[in-house]
């Protein structure tokens, strides 16, 4: 039996450059809500709905984190999502810049 294995995800990974990015996003925005509300939250009955083979995933946590956010803020296009988590501070944040 394989072992499951997720891309990498690390919410608070530094930039390259001198500042992190959460510092740009304010203490009472509402995605740092959705971030801890995530967080608190215990996914192992969703992980356990993932196959051991194949390409791997992306972290149910990132992708839970970005949906529930994009939903608060009336997206929902898969493909006006991934756009937002290219350009917004906010989803790139949650996505962990592993995008």
């Amino acid at each position: 039996m394989t072992k499951l294995h997720f891309r990498p995800y690390i919410s608070n990974q530094t930039l390259l450059f001198p500042s992190r990015i959460d510092e740009d996003i304010a203490e009472d925005d509402p995605v740092r809500v959705v971030n801890a509300l995530v967080d608190n939250l215990d996914l192992n009955n969703i992980k356990a709905l993932y196959k051991e083979y194949g390409r791997s995933p992306y972290h149910p946590q990132m992708m839970l984190k970005v949906i529930i956010y994009a939903y608060m803020n009336n997206v929902y296009s898969c493909r006006k999502i991934e756009k937002l988590l290219l350009r917004d501070i906010h989803y790139i944040w949650l996505a962990g810049y592993c995008i």
